[in-house]
């Protein structure tokens, strides 16, 4: 049963040295307020797990300046220079995945998979430590799935039972990282009542999603 709670509330649920799944691109469909949230409750030692650190002013971005996260897996950090300077400063662990591939291995997190066979990154510092496959005398890296205690997703449109819908670019890594977590805490432009959103526009359906937050 999906509840509503205020932002104050789900950053209680986040919890010291936490792995958290948090949606967006660039900011593009961040969940800012549940990021100021965690900020505000001073939360440390976090594994993140997203599509990038974002800008140092701007949603997860203010995490990595605040040093709340140990450790991030994202697809590329070019945008926020302080990701980088805490990274050879040996202040954060970085984990640099190719973007198809991070977005495959939450997809794999979520559907209870095994992981899959990927031909990117093989020769290259990607495959360091590794399973290398041949299948048809090619080779594949196995990359294994990925899955956090937390998701905080942002949506556009939410009904009360929790039934989600996202807008346009904002929809991004949002629908596979709410399948690949145990907690999933969603940011919601717009809160309806049940019944006003068309089945056939269900993006995440409620089964995924335990609260919402009245963004």
């Amino acid at each position: 049963m999906t509840s509503i709670i205020s932002a104050a509330q789900a950053a209680e649920l986040v919890k010291d040295g936490a792995s958290v799944m948090i949606g967006g691109f660039l900011n593009c469909g961040g969940p800012e307020l549940l990021i100021e949230a965690v900020l505000a409750n001073n939360t440390r030692n976090l594994t993140l797990i997203a599509n990038d650190t974002a800008f140092p002013d701007k949603g997860i971005g203010k995490m990595i300046v605040e040093k709340r996260a140990k450790k991030i897996i994202v697809s590329h950090i070019g945008t926020n220079p302080e990701t980088g300077k805490q990274m050879n400063a040996g202040e954060i662990e970085v984990e640099l995945v190719p973007q198809g591939t991070l977005a495959e291995r939450i997809r794999c997190g979520g559907f209870g998979l095994g992981g899959f066979l990927t031909p990117t990154g093989v020769g290259t510092p990607v495959a360091e430590g590794k399973e290398i496959i041949a299948v048809n005398n090619k080779k594949y890296l196995l990359e294994i799935p990925l899955r956090a205690d937390v998701g905080l997703i942002k949506a556009y449109k939410a009904d009360k039972a929790g039934n989600l819908i996202y807008r346009r670019s904002a929809r991004n890594f949002n629908p596979l990282m709410a399948t690949a977590c145990d907690l999933v805490i969603v940011e919601a432009e717009e809160i309806v009542e049940i019944g006003a959103i068309d089945p056939d526009q269900v993006m995440t359906p409620s089964i995924f999603v335990h609260y919402l937050v009245q963004g």
